[in-house]
């Protein structure tokens, strides 16, 4: 594991960030951004999901919404890698950096089992919601929010 860490710190992505505040900057600004795509989409998409909303045809936002979020996690996860390559051995030791990736993850997970099952395909197809949809979006929003508490937490630790 040490080799890996010290491989990404030497990357010139890593090095680059580390020689220049501006770049660090910009990148940071970037991963901010991402996370605002990504929770920006999927909390509207939740909260219609789990009854809120009811006018506002899911077959209509639940697509869009769905990829903004796609697209917003694939960046923040591109931008958090850059930022992490910076100092990799302080974030693994940080216990809420291992709280944000274990959440990231689940949030993950539950997306691909939501987008692998027949409820999310009848939802945006026919607008109706199952139980088991409502309770996955409910999932996701603590899952999100949590991620963010801890994105938050790692620079207090």
């Amino acid at each position: 594991m040490a080799d890996i860490l010290e491989w990404l710190a030497l990357t010139p992505v890593a090095v680059s960030l580390k020689r220049s505040a501006i770049l660090y900057m910009f990148a940071n600004a970037a991963h901010i951004l991402s996370i605002g795509l990504l929770v920006g989409a999927i909390l509207p998409l939740d909260l219609r999901l789990v009854g809120l909303f009811r006018t506002v045809p899911l077959e209509a936002v639940g697509p869009f919404l769905s990829r903004a979020a796609g697209f917003g996690l694939c960046a923040a996860v591109a931008t958090g890698l850059c930022l992490f390559a910076v100092r990799p051995f302080e974030y693994v030791q940080n216990p809420a950096f291992l709280a944000k990736v274990g959440l990231l993850a689940l949030g993950a997970v539950n997306v691909l089992v939501v987008h692998a099952g027949q409820d999310w395909r009848i939802a945006v197809s026919d607008g109706v919601v199952s139980p088991a949809l409502r309770i996955s979006a409910a999932l996701s929003m603590m899952t999100w929010i949590a991620a963010i508490v801890a994105g938050r937490w790692i620079g207090f630790l």
